[in-house]
């Protein structure tokens, strides 16, 4: 639960940046991140990037090419929830049936994954009514002003900024979530010496259900 109360993009990626601070990093670090992780390092990487060498993200492709998508009928169809959750009917709907909404998001998401033991952990940690609130907030805070800390303003302005250093952009082919023709749009947004890779039959969990291609070619990047 966000203590300050902030559900904002911007908090995300100043937490990634304190991170960064709090363990010592210094400017070889790389950062990583998946969906919402993606989109925390968009913001990180462009608010501070002195910080940061390079970066990977997965799923979600700069914020330039995913409003493309959004003026699409199929990413508007794929991306249904994000609106849903806007309602007060959210929470009790997730909460149903011991989850099930998720279980039916991840299978959309990722066809062909068996999520078992992912979504056994999700469970764990969203049968808590005030985190599955906390959880919904993050997609609501997207859209409405008032769930914004003005405080955060400039860092949630380069959350869609350009992305200024090398970026590895991975995303699955067969992605649920995200149409895959996002993708190859996603180089125009990100830095020179940056990269974008489809990895064949892998939805939007690539990470979980090809992790030694996916691992291959991060490493691949950031030593090169």
């Amino acid at each position: 639960l966000a203590p300050d109360g902030s559900y904002q993009l911007g908090a995300l990626s100043m937490d990634a940046c304190m991170l960064h601070e709090a363990l010592g990093g210094d400017g070889r670090a790389v950062l990583i991140g998946h969906d919402w992780g993606a989109m925390a390092t968009y913001g990180a990487v462009a608010y501070q990037p002195e910080r940061w060498r390079k970066a990977v993200t997965a799923a979600v492709p700069p914020a330039g090419a995913l409003l493309t998508g959004f003026l699409s009928y199929e990413q508007l169809k794929l991306s249904w929830y994000t609106f849903f959750f806007q309602t007060p009917l959210a929470e009790a709907a997730v909460a149903a049936d011991d989850l099930a909404f998720l279980t039916r998001l991840w299978q959309d998401w990722s066809p062909g994954y068996d999520p078992s033991w992912d979504l056994a952990r999700v469970r764990q940690s969203l049968s808590d009514p005030a985190r599955l609130a906390a959880a919904i907030t993050y997609y609501r805070a997207l859209y409405d002003p008032r769930l914004q800390v003005p405080h955060l303003a400039e860092i949630q302005s380069a959350a869609t900024a350009p992305t200024p250093r090398p970026t590895l952009y991975l995303h699955g082919a067969h992605d649920g979530c995200v149409k895959v023709e996002l993708a190859k749009t996603a180089l125009q947004y990100l830095a020179e010496g940056s990269q974008v890779s489809v990895v064949p039959d892998a939805g939007h969990f690539l990470h979980l259900e090809k992790p030694a291609e996916v691992n291959a070619k991060i490493l691949a990047f950031v030593s090169s």
